[in-house]
C-alpha cells in the first residue's frame, strides 16, 4: 500500500507549489518517492527533528528550502510548513511553527 500526502492547510499547499521552479520540481520528485517507498528517504533528502517531526530537504538552482512533515497512522504524510532557507541553521521561528502544527495534528488524531 502506498503512502498518501496531505497538507496542514490549503495555504501550506499553495506555499509549497509557489516555491521557485527547481525547488518545486525537487519537491515533486521526492514526494513521489515518499509515496512509493515511504517517508524515510535518509539524508540528504530527509532528516528527523525528534518527537515525530521531520524535514524534507530541497536544494535547487534558486537556493534551499525545507518542508516540515509528520507521519500519521494509515500511511499518511502531512506537510506542516515550508520556508526558503537563508542561513545555515533552521530559524527558531520556522521550527516553532512546525512544532505547533505537529501538536495540533497529533491532538486532532488521538
Amino acid at each position: 500500500m502506498d503512502y498518501t500526502i496531505a497538507y496542514y492547510s490549503e495555504a501550506v499547499q499553495e506555499e509549497i507549489l509557489e516555491l521557485p521552479d527547481t525547488l518545486a520540481a525537487r519537491y515533486v520528485v521526492l514526494t513521489r518517492r515518499m509515496v512509493a517507498i515511504g517517508p524515510n528517504l535518509g539524508e540528504p533528502h530527509t532528516k528527523a527533528f525528534g518527537d515525530g517531526l521531520f524535514e524534507l530537504r530541497l536544494k535547487g538552482a534558486e537556493g534551499i528550502a525545507r518542508v516540515f512533515f509528520c507521519i500519521l497512522i494509515g500511511k499518511r504524510i502531512v506537510m506542516l510548513h515550508s520556508f526558503i532557507k537563508k542561513s545555515d541553521r533552521t530559524p527558531k521561528r520556522e521550527l516553532d511553527v512546525a512544532q505547533t502544527r505537529l501538536k495540533e495534528i497529533k491532538h486532532a488524531n488521538t
